[in-house]
């Protein structure tokens, strides 16, 4: 029987009642499988013998909708299970994709050595950014700017505003739910300046790119699992809002993509499949993939809710 192991965040930083993670956990346990949770805090290898996990037994409960978390807790007490090859490891960690997250991708790596499985692999997490796959990867692509030249991104924002646009996006490279993200009017002192501020903060590249107007009007999520639509929905911003996230307020509503669409996220799905990514959540903006989320796909409770039946019981099913 496979023993399913959900590598999680500290559950205090989690918002319970709408966790991704922890609705797949229920929604397993409810079934009769096998399934724990546990932390970075409690992932180890060694090689001078089999290595062991330090996993945590829970209980929790649905709301009537069966999609939302009435109740969830986890027990105090850590047990200790053998990595093996009946071992099912679902990485489920927030970004950043910072160096913490790179060392627990390189210490799955290691513990593939014992046969176990890990969803998503750790290796399809570790060579693809969400955002620069779907700039590299979608056929109706952003225009886009990624790196840390001032020279160059002068370049691009010119090419912009020949192109008539009057407002710019920028955002760091490895954070989510909208968290850094940065909407300005295309002045180029303006947009230099708050470019060397972001280089600085998160020390790094940052993207920039033209503000799409057409968020306004929503922002689709769909998500696949080996390469089958599960479901989609659209965010709709509040008034006067850059962003569709749910987080912040953003309305969301059951949607069904295009064909065109639905063929583009089968197309990059199959690509990253050969490096093991089979759980993927889609963002699309003006009938563009803007981001392909493959660290930690969310929204799963959400997208549940609209599609009105818990999307976890047909992962479990492909598992």
């Amino acid at each position: 029987m496979t023993r399913h192991i959900l590598i999680i965040d500290p559950i205090e930083k989690l918002v319970v009642k709408k966790d991704s993670s922890l609705m797949l956990a229920l929604t397993l346990k409810q079934a009769g499988h096998d399934v724990y949770l546990t932390t970075v805090n409690h992932l180890s290898f060694q090689n001078t013998t089999a290595p062991q996990i330090e996993v945590f037994t829970f209980n929790g409960k649905f709301a009537d909708d069966g999609c939302y978390l009435n109740e969830f807790s986890m027990d105090s007490q850590a047990q200790l299970l053998p990595v093996a090859a009946n071992c099912c490891f679902h990485m489920r960690l927030d970004p950043p994709f910072d160096l913490k997250y790179l060392r627990t991708l390189w210490l799955l790596q290691a513990l593939k050595l014992y046969k176990c499985q890990v969803v998503n692999d750790s290796e399809g997490i570790l060579l693809h950014n969400e955002k620069l796959y779907a700039y590299t990867h979608a056929k109706e692509k952003f225009p886009s700017y990624l790196g840390q030249s001032e020279r160059q991104l002068k370049s691009f924002l010119l090419e912009q505003k020949k192109q008539g646009v009057t407002d710019i996006i920028l955002k760091p490279v490895d954070l989510f739910q909208g968290e850094g993200v940065e909407k300005h009017p295309l002045e180029m002192d303006t947009i230099l300046q708050q470019f060397q501020k972001m280089k600085t903060k998160y020390q790094g590249a940052v993207i920039v790119q033209p503000y799409a107007k057409s968020v306004e009007q929503g922002e689709i999520r769909s998500i696949f699992f080996d390469n089958k639509e599960l479901g989609s929905i659209i965010k709709i911003p509040p008034q006067g809002s850059h962003l569709a996230n749910i987080a912040r307020g953003a309305q969301f509503s059951a949607i069904e993509l295009n064909p065109t669409l639905k063929q583009e996220c089968l197309r990059i799905n199959e690509s990253l499949a050969k490096n093991g990514v089979r759980w993927t959540a889609f963002d699309i903006l003006d009938n563009k993939i803007s981001e392909v989320n493959i660290t930690c796909p969310g929204l799963l409770v959400e997208v549940s809710f609209a599609m009105k039946r818990n999307l976890a019981a047909d992962i479990i099913e492909m598992l």
